[in-house]
C-alpha cells in the first residue's frame, strides 16, 4: 500500500510524459523531492505540470497515460 498519494487538484486528462515522444517524468522506483513535476493534467488545451508535495519512491500510477482523471483522484503513488 501506498505511504503517500499524489492527488490531481484539478479535472482534465493525466500525462506522464511533457510529449508523445519524451521519456514520462516519473517511473516506478525513482526517488522524487518534495516540488518535482511528476505528471501533467491538461484542461481544454492548457498543460498544468503536476508537482509533488512530499518526497518518496514512486511506487505505482493508478491511471493510465491518456486517462481523464477527476480532482482528488490519485495519480502517483509514494512509498
Amino acid at each position: 500500500m501506498a505511504r503517500h498519494e499524489i492527488k490531481s487538484p484539478i479535472p482534465g486528462t493525466f500525462y506522464r510524459k511533457p510529449a508523445p515522444e519524451e521519456p514520462p517524468f516519473v517511473e516506478i522506483g525513482d526517488a522524487v523531492a518534495e516540488g518535482d513535476v511528476v505528471a501533467l493534467v491538461e484542461v481544454m488545451k492548457s498543460f498544468h505540470p503536476i508537482r509533488a508535495d512530499a518526497e518518496g519512491i514512486v511506487s505505482g500510477f493508478p491511471l493510465e497515460d491518456g486517462e481523464p482523471v477527476a480532482a482528488g483522484m490519485t495519480i502517483v503513488e509514494l512509498e
